[in-house]
Protein backbone atom coordinates (compact mmCIF):
# COMPACT_ATOMS: atom_id res chain seq x y z
CA UNK A 1 0.00 0.00 0.00
CA UNK A 2 1.66 3.51 -1.44
CA UNK A 3 2.50 5.67 2.01
CA UNK A 4 0.90 9.01 1.97
CA UNK A 5 1.85 12.07 0.64
CA UNK A 6 2.69 14.95 3.55
CA UNK A 7 0.52 17.75 2.41
CA UNK A 8 3.71 19.85 2.79
CA UNK A 9 4.61 22.44 -0.14
CA UNK A 10 7.76 22.12 -2.43
CA UNK A 11 8.24 25.81 -1.71
CA UNK A 12 8.14 27.23 1.76
CA UNK A 13 9.35 30.66 3.42
CA UNK A 14 12.00 29.77 5.91
CA UNK A 15 10.29 30.59 9.07
CA UNK A 16 7.51 28.54 8.27
CA UNK A 17 9.44 24.90 7.76
CA UNK A 18 9.24 23.56 10.78
CA UNK A 19 5.04 24.13 10.98
CA UNK A 20 4.43 20.69 9.96
CA UNK A 21 1.75 19.95 7.63
CA UNK A 22 -1.26 21.63 5.56
CA UNK A 23 -4.45 21.30 7.02
CA UNK A 24 -7.47 20.36 4.26
CA UNK A 25 -10.70 22.28 4.88
CA UNK A 26 -14.10 22.25 3.34
CA UNK A 27 -14.69 25.53 1.73
CA UNK A 28 -18.54 26.01 4.07
CA UNK A 29 -16.49 24.63 7.19
CA UNK A 30 -14.11 28.22 7.41
CA UNK A 31 -16.93 31.23 6.42
CA UNK A 32 -20.41 31.96 8.09
CA UNK A 33 -22.08 32.58 4.72
CA UNK A 34 -20.98 31.23 0.80
CA UNK A 35 -24.58 32.88 -1.28
CA UNK A 36 -24.82 33.24 -4.86
CA UNK A 37 -26.11 36.61 -6.63
CA UNK A 38 -29.56 37.51 -7.81
CA UNK A 39 -31.75 34.80 -10.25
CA UNK A 40 -33.76 37.68 -10.97
CA UNK A 41 -32.76 39.11 -14.81
CA UNK A 42 -31.57 42.03 -14.36
CA UNK A 43 -32.95 45.23 -15.92
CA UNK A 44 -29.74 47.66 -17.18
CA UNK A 45 -29.67 51.01 -16.71
CA UNK A 46 -27.51 53.20 -17.52
CA UNK A 47 -25.82 54.57 -14.22
CA UNK A 48 -26.65 53.38 -10.64
CA UNK A 49 -25.39 50.50 -8.63
CA UNK A 50 -22.37 48.55 -10.06
CA UNK A 51 -23.72 44.75 -11.12
CA UNK A 52 -21.49 42.33 -11.53
CA UNK A 53 -21.29 39.10 -13.75
CA UNK A 54 -18.80 36.53 -15.20
CA UNK A 55 -17.47 39.09 -17.32
CA UNK A 56 -16.53 41.74 -14.71
CA UNK A 57 -14.54 38.75 -12.94
CA UNK A 58 -12.85 36.78 -15.84
CA UNK A 59 -12.64 39.81 -18.60
CA UNK A 60 -12.12 42.76 -15.98
CA UNK A 61 -14.84 44.09 -18.65
CA UNK A 62 -16.80 47.58 -17.36
CA UNK A 63 -19.30 47.58 -15.06
CA UNK A 64 -22.83 47.27 -15.68
CA UNK A 65 -25.54 49.26 -13.35
CA UNK A 66 -29.09 48.46 -12.16
CA UNK A 67 -31.51 50.91 -10.23
CA UNK A 68 -31.36 51.48 -6.57
CA UNK A 69 -34.49 49.87 -6.28
CA UNK A 70 -33.09 45.90 -7.89
CA UNK A 71 -30.17 46.93 -5.49
CA UNK A 72 -32.05 46.76 -2.37
CA UNK A 73 -33.97 43.66 -3.72
CA UNK A 74 -31.05 41.86 -4.92
CA UNK A 75 -29.20 42.46 -1.50
CA UNK A 76 -32.55 41.90 0.38
CA UNK A 77 -30.80 38.71 2.17
CA UNK A 78 -27.01 39.12 1.72
CA UNK A 79 -24.89 41.87 0.82
CA UNK A 80 -21.06 41.20 -0.49
CA UNK A 81 -18.73 43.75 0.72
CA UNK A 82 -15.14 44.67 1.04
CA UNK A 83 -12.83 41.32 1.77
CA UNK A 84 -15.37 39.14 0.08
CA UNK A 85 -13.91 36.92 -2.23
CA UNK A 86 -15.90 36.25 -5.19
CA UNK A 87 -15.87 33.39 -7.79
CA UNK A 88 -17.47 32.29 -10.62
CA UNK A 89 -19.89 29.20 -11.16
CA UNK A 90 -21.70 29.62 -14.09
CA UNK A 91 -19.82 29.58 -17.74
CA UNK A 92 -16.45 29.90 -17.02
CA UNK A 93 -15.96 28.48 -13.60
CA UNK A 94 -13.44 29.05 -11.00
CA UNK A 95 -12.43 32.38 -11.75
CA UNK A 96 -12.14 34.50 -8.88
CA UNK A 97 -11.55 38.12 -7.69
CA UNK A 98 -11.15 39.10 -3.58
CA UNK A 99 -13.35 42.42 -3.32
CA UNK A 100 -10.93 45.66 -2.51
CA UNK A 101 -13.42 48.50 -3.34
CA UNK A 102 -15.62 50.23 -0.55
CA UNK A 103 -18.78 50.90 -2.55
CA UNK A 104 -21.89 49.20 -3.00
CA UNK A 105 -22.66 46.37 -5.86
CA UNK A 106 -24.82 43.50 -6.73
CA UNK A 107 -24.05 40.37 -8.02
CA UNK A 108 -25.59 38.03 -10.66
CA UNK A 109 -26.11 34.23 -10.19
CA UNK A 110 -23.44 33.20 -12.15
CA UNK A 111 -21.10 34.17 -9.20
CA UNK A 112 -20.79 33.45 -5.51
CA UNK A 113 -19.64 35.59 -2.56
CA UNK A 114 -17.84 33.95 -0.13
CA UNK A 115 -17.59 35.88 3.21
CA UNK A 116 -14.67 37.44 4.56
CA UNK A 117 -13.11 34.94 7.37
CA UNK A 118 -10.90 35.06 10.64
CA UNK A 119 -10.17 31.33 8.94
CA UNK A 120 -8.26 32.69 5.60
CA UNK A 121 -6.58 35.76 4.04
CA UNK A 122 -8.83 36.38 0.97
CA UNK A 123 -6.54 37.23 -1.01
CA UNK A 124 -4.75 33.92 0.23
CA UNK A 125 -8.02 31.82 -0.59
CA UNK A 126 -8.16 33.90 -4.11
CA UNK A 127 -4.75 32.41 -4.73
CA UNK A 128 -5.37 28.67 -3.92
CA UNK A 129 -8.50 29.05 -5.99
CA UNK A 130 -5.70 30.11 -9.21
CA UNK A 131 -3.88 26.80 -8.59
CA UNK A 132 -4.34 23.61 -9.99
CA UNK A 133 -5.42 21.64 -7.21
CA UNK A 134 -8.56 23.78 -6.88
CA UNK A 135 -9.38 23.98 -10.03
CA UNK A 136 -9.29 20.44 -10.64
CA UNK A 137 -11.00 20.49 -7.15
CA UNK A 138 -14.03 22.48 -8.45
CA UNK A 139 -14.25 21.03 -11.71
CA UNK A 140 -14.58 17.82 -10.56
CA UNK A 141 -17.39 18.65 -8.98
CA UNK A 142 -19.32 21.04 -11.53
CA UNK A 143 -21.70 19.99 -14.22
CA UNK A 144 -19.37 20.06 -17.36
CA UNK A 145 -21.52 18.86 -19.66
CA UNK A 146 -24.66 21.14 -18.97
CA UNK A 147 -25.19 24.30 -21.03
CA UNK A 148 -23.60 26.43 -19.56
CA UNK A 149 -21.46 23.93 -17.48
CA UNK A 150 -22.03 25.15 -13.89
CA UNK A 151 -21.03 23.99 -10.17
CA UNK A 152 -24.08 23.69 -8.13
CA UNK A 153 -24.04 26.31 -4.79
CA UNK A 154 -23.78 22.88 -2.56
CA UNK A 155 -21.61 21.29 -4.26
CA UNK A 156 -19.13 24.33 -3.83
CA UNK A 157 -19.77 25.01 -0.57
CA UNK A 158 -18.02 21.25 -0.32
CA UNK A 159 -15.36 21.92 -2.05
CA UNK A 160 -12.13 21.74 -0.08
CA UNK A 161 -9.32 24.26 0.33
CA UNK A 162 -5.80 23.59 1.77
CA UNK A 163 -4.88 26.27 4.70
CA UNK A 164 -1.98 27.00 6.51
CA UNK A 165 -1.43 28.57 9.80
CA UNK A 166 -2.79 32.51 8.70
CA UNK A 167 1.10 33.63 9.03
CA UNK A 168 1.86 31.61 6.11
CA UNK A 169 -1.35 32.26 4.06
CA UNK A 170 -0.31 36.12 4.89
CA UNK A 171 3.48 35.72 3.31
CA UNK A 172 1.82 33.46 0.87
CA UNK A 173 -0.80 36.59 -0.13
CA UNK A 174 1.79 39.56 -0.11
CA UNK A 175 3.93 37.84 -2.37
CA UNK A 176 1.60 36.54 -5.06
CA UNK A 177 -0.16 39.71 -4.56
CA UNK A 178 3.26 42.44 -5.17
CA UNK A 179 3.75 39.31 -8.38
CA UNK A 180 -0.16 39.88 -9.85
CA UNK A 181 0.40 43.63 -9.12
CA UNK A 182 3.89 43.55 -11.26
CA UNK A 183 2.23 41.25 -14.17
CA UNK A 184 -0.65 43.91 -13.73
CA UNK A 185 1.44 47.12 -14.71
CA UNK A 186 3.35 45.22 -17.54
CA UNK A 187 0.00 44.08 -19.46
CA UNK A 188 -0.96 48.16 -18.35
CA UNK A 189 2.28 49.02 -20.52
CA UNK A 190 1.61 46.32 -23.24
CA UNK A 191 -1.78 47.93 -23.41
CA UNK A 192 -0.75 51.76 -23.73
CA UNK A 193 1.56 50.48 -26.21
CA UNK A 194 -1.21 48.96 -28.39
CA UNK A 195 -3.13 51.71 -27.96
CA UNK A 196 -0.30 54.28 -29.33
CA UNK A 197 0.00 52.25 -32.22
CA UNK A 198 -3.68 52.29 -33.10
CA UNK A 199 -3.76 56.42 -32.59
CA UNK A 200 -0.72 56.38 -34.68
CA UNK A 201 -2.34 53.97 -37.74
CA UNK A 202 -5.27 56.64 -37.62
CA UNK A 203 -2.94 59.18 -38.27
CA UNK A 204 -0.42 58.32 -40.28
CA UNK A 205 -2.78 56.72 -43.07
CA UNK A 206 -4.98 58.61 -44.91
CA UNK A 207 -8.50 58.51 -43.55
CA UNK A 208 -11.87 58.35 -45.89
CA UNK A 209 -12.26 61.57 -47.94
CA UNK A 210 -8.68 62.76 -47.48
CA UNK A 211 -5.59 62.34 -50.07
CA UNK A 212 -3.16 62.18 -47.35
CA UNK A 213 -2.26 61.49 -43.78
CA UNK A 214 -3.18 64.04 -40.77
CA UNK A 215 0.65 63.62 -39.69
CA UNK A 216 3.49 63.35 -42.26
CA UNK A 217 7.09 63.19 -40.90
CA UNK A 218 8.69 66.63 -41.82
CA UNK A 219 10.81 65.71 -44.58
CA UNK A 220 7.85 64.35 -46.62
CA UNK A 221 5.13 67.36 -45.99
CA UNK A 222 5.69 68.94 -49.63
CA UNK A 223 5.59 65.44 -51.57
CA UNK A 224 2.30 65.62 -52.56
CA UNK A 225 -0.77 63.84 -52.48
CA UNK A 226 -0.63 59.67 -51.68
CA UNK A 227 -1.97 57.28 -54.11
CA UNK A 228 -4.33 54.53 -54.07
CA UNK A 229 -4.14 51.39 -55.53
CA UNK A 230 -5.65 48.28 -55.86
CA UNK A 231 -3.84 45.02 -53.13
CA UNK A 232 -4.10 42.94 -56.36
CA UNK A 233 -1.80 45.09 -58.60
CA UNK A 234 0.89 45.90 -56.21
CA UNK A 235 1.64 42.48 -55.06
CA UNK A 236 1.90 38.67 -56.79
CA UNK A 237 -0.93 36.46 -55.63
CA UNK A 238 1.26 32.75 -54.84
CA UNK A 239 -2.45 31.17 -53.51
CA UNK A 240 -1.91 28.49 -56.27
CA UNK A 241 1.03 26.77 -54.16
CA UNK A 242 -0.60 26.19 -51.15
CA UNK A 243 -1.61 22.77 -49.60
CA UNK A 244 -3.76 22.03 -46.54
CA UNK A 245 -2.66 19.07 -44.57
CA UNK A 246 -5.53 17.28 -41.96
CA UNK A 247 -3.63 16.79 -38.98
CA UNK A 248 -3.17 12.77 -39.47
CA UNK A 249 -1.36 13.31 -42.63
CA UNK A 250 0.89 16.22 -41.12
CA UNK A 251 5.18 14.94 -40.71
CA UNK A 252 5.97 16.61 -37.60
CA UNK A 253 9.37 18.97 -38.36
CA UNK A 254 10.40 22.25 -36.94
CA UNK A 255 8.53 23.91 -40.16
CA UNK A 256 6.19 26.51 -39.13
CA UNK A 257 2.55 25.29 -40.81
CA UNK A 258 0.25 28.50 -40.83
CA UNK A 259 -3.63 28.82 -40.74
CA UNK A 260 -5.55 31.86 -40.93
CA UNK A 261 -4.26 33.09 -37.76
CA UNK A 262 -0.67 32.08 -37.55
CA UNK A 263 1.59 29.08 -36.70
CA UNK A 264 -1.23 26.15 -36.07
CA UNK A 265 1.70 23.66 -36.35
CA UNK A 266 5.07 22.78 -37.42
CA UNK A 267 6.03 20.01 -40.19
CA UNK A 268 9.00 18.11 -41.63
CA UNK A 269 8.73 19.96 -45.02
CA UNK A 270 8.01 23.15 -46.07
CA UNK A 271 6.31 25.48 -49.61
CA UNK A 272 8.34 28.59 -49.39
CA UNK A 273 11.12 29.80 -48.18
CA UNK A 274 11.17 33.78 -48.64
CA UNK A 275 9.65 36.43 -46.56
CA UNK A 276 6.07 37.08 -47.72
CA UNK A 277 2.97 38.23 -46.23
CA UNK A 278 -0.46 36.30 -45.08
CA UNK A 279 -4.01 37.43 -44.99
CA UNK A 280 -6.74 35.35 -43.82
CA UNK A 281 -9.37 34.00 -46.37
CA UNK A 282 -11.92 33.10 -43.90
CA UNK A 283 -13.06 32.33 -39.94
CA UNK A 284 -14.72 34.93 -37.72
CA UNK A 285 -11.71 36.20 -36.71
CA UNK A 286 -12.15 38.51 -39.44
CA UNK A 287 -14.86 40.39 -38.03
CA UNK A 288 -13.85 40.00 -34.33
CA UNK A 289 -10.21 40.92 -34.76
CA UNK A 290 -9.20 39.28 -31.87
CA UNK A 291 -5.66 38.51 -33.85
CA UNK A 292 -3.74 40.23 -36.77
CA UNK A 293 -5.55 39.18 -39.74
CA UNK A 294 -2.51 40.07 -41.73
CA UNK A 295 0.97 38.60 -40.88
CA UNK A 296 4.45 38.67 -42.30
CA UNK A 297 6.68 34.94 -42.92
CA UNK A 298 9.68 34.02 -43.80
CA UNK A 299 12.06 31.22 -43.98
CA UNK A 300 10.80 28.03 -44.45
CA UNK A 301 6.62 28.07 -44.47
CA UNK A 302 4.19 25.43 -44.89
CA UNK A 303 0.49 27.53 -45.73
CA UNK A 304 -2.96 25.82 -45.82
CA UNK A 305 -5.94 27.12 -48.02
CA UNK A 306 -7.60 29.43 -45.54
CA UNK A 307 -4.44 32.36 -45.98
CA UNK A 308 -4.04 34.27 -48.70
CA UNK A 309 -0.31 34.45 -49.83
CA UNK A 310 0.91 37.96 -51.10
CA UNK A 311 4.33 38.72 -52.75
CA UNK A 312 6.01 42.27 -52.86
CA UNK A 313 8.73 43.53 -54.71
CA UNK A 314 9.67 46.04 -51.78
CA UNK A 315 9.75 44.75 -48.03
CA UNK A 316 8.96 48.70 -47.36
CA UNK A 317 5.88 48.26 -49.03
CA UNK A 318 5.02 44.78 -48.01
CA UNK A 319 5.00 45.87 -44.23
CA UNK A 320 2.78 49.31 -44.68
CA UNK A 321 0.54 47.15 -46.73
CA UNK A 322 0.44 45.00 -43.26
CA UNK A 323 -0.05 47.31 -41.01
CA UNK A 324 -2.88 48.92 -42.74
CA UNK A 325 -4.93 45.87 -43.24
CA UNK A 326 -4.96 45.38 -39.70
CA UNK A 327 -5.68 48.61 -39.36
CA UNK A 328 -8.89 48.88 -41.10
CA UNK A 329 -12.55 47.35 -41.45
CA UNK A 330 -12.55 44.56 -44.59
CA UNK A 331 -16.50 43.83 -43.61
CA UNK A 332 -17.26 45.31 -46.96
CA UNK A 333 -14.89 42.90 -48.56
CA UNK A 334 -16.50 39.85 -46.96
CA UNK A 335 -18.84 37.07 -48.32
CA UNK A 336 -20.71 34.29 -46.43
CA UNK A 337 -23.47 34.16 -44.14
CA UNK A 338 -22.16 31.44 -41.48
CA UNK A 339 -18.28 31.69 -42.09
CA UNK A 340 -17.10 34.93 -43.52
CA UNK A 341 -14.58 34.99 -45.90
CA UNK A 342 -12.10 36.79 -48.05
CA UNK A 343 -12.17 35.54 -51.52
CA UNK A 344 -9.70 35.68 -53.83
CA UNK A 345 -11.68 38.50 -56.08
CA UNK A 346 -12.55 40.80 -53.18
CA UNK A 347 -8.95 40.89 -51.44
CA UNK A 348 -7.56 42.06 -55.19
CA UNK A 349 -9.87 45.21 -54.81
CA UNK A 350 -9.14 46.11 -51.71
CA UNK A 351 -7.79 49.74 -51.90
CA UNK A 352 -4.11 50.74 -50.53
CA UNK A 353 -2.92 53.86 -49.88
CA UNK A 354 0.45 54.39 -50.49
CA UNK A 355 2.63 57.55 -50.73
CA UNK A 356 4.35 57.90 -54.26
CA UNK A 357 7.83 58.47 -52.74
CA UNK A 358 9.53 54.95 -51.54
CA UNK A 359 11.52 56.60 -48.80
CA UNK A 360 8.85 58.02 -47.05
CA UNK A 361 6.93 54.50 -47.51
CA UNK A 362 11.00 53.16 -45.90
CA UNK A 363 10.33 55.37 -42.79
CA UNK A 364 6.88 54.71 -41.97
CA UNK A 365 7.60 50.71 -42.34
CA UNK A 366 10.94 51.57 -40.22
CA UNK A 367 8.98 53.21 -37.77
CA UNK A 368 5.86 51.13 -37.41
CA UNK A 369 8.73 47.72 -37.42
CA UNK A 370 10.20 49.27 -34.15
CA UNK A 371 7.05 50.20 -32.85
CA UNK A 372 6.07 46.03 -33.09
CA UNK A 373 9.44 45.51 -31.77
CA UNK A 374 8.95 47.53 -28.41
CA UNK A 375 5.34 45.79 -28.68
CA UNK A 376 6.76 41.78 -29.28
CA UNK A 377 9.18 42.74 -26.02
CA UNK A 378 6.61 44.11 -24.12
CA UNK A 379 4.31 40.68 -24.67
CA UNK A 380 7.62 38.39 -23.95
CA UNK A 381 8.23 39.84 -20.70
CA UNK A 382 4.78 39.82 -19.46
CA UNK A 383 4.09 35.75 -20.82
CA UNK A 384 7.78 35.56 -18.38
CA UNK A 385 6.12 36.72 -15.96
CA UNK A 386 2.72 34.62 -16.10
CA UNK A 387 4.84 31.55 -16.71
CA UNK A 388 6.93 32.33 -13.51
CA UNK A 389 3.79 32.85 -11.26
CA UNK A 390 2.42 29.73 -12.80
CA UNK A 391 5.38 27.90 -11.74
CA UNK A 392 5.92 29.75 -8.52
CA UNK A 393 2.11 28.77 -7.29
CA UNK A 394 2.94 24.68 -7.69
CA UNK A 395 5.81 24.96 -5.89
CA UNK A 396 4.07 26.94 -3.05
CA UNK A 397 0.50 25.38 -2.74
CA UNK A 398 0.86 21.51 -2.07
CA UNK A 399 -1.47 19.03 -4.22
CA UNK A 400 -3.63 17.02 -2.01
CA UNK A 401 -3.15 13.05 -1.49
CA UNK A 402 -5.95 11.86 -3.80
Amino acid sequence: MSKKKKLIPKLRFPEFEKDGEWEVKVLSKITDAIFDGTHQTPKYTGDGIPFFSVENIVSRNKNKFISREDYQIATSKNKPEKGDVLITRIGKIGFSSVVNWDYEFSIYVTLACIKKSKYFNSYYLHSYFQSNTYQYEILSKSLLNAVPCKINMNELRETRVLLPELGEQDKIASCLSFLDETIAAHNQKLELLKEHKKGLMQNIFPQEGRKGPKYRFPEFVKDGEWETRKLGDIAENLDSRRIPVTSTHRDKGDVPYYGASGIIDYVKDYLFDETLLCISEDGANLIDRNYPIAFNISGKTWVNNHSHVLKFNNIDTQLVVEAYINSINVEDFLTGMAQPKLNRAKLDIIPIPLPKNAKEQQKIASCLSSLDKLITTQAQKLEQLKLHKKGLMQGLFPKMND
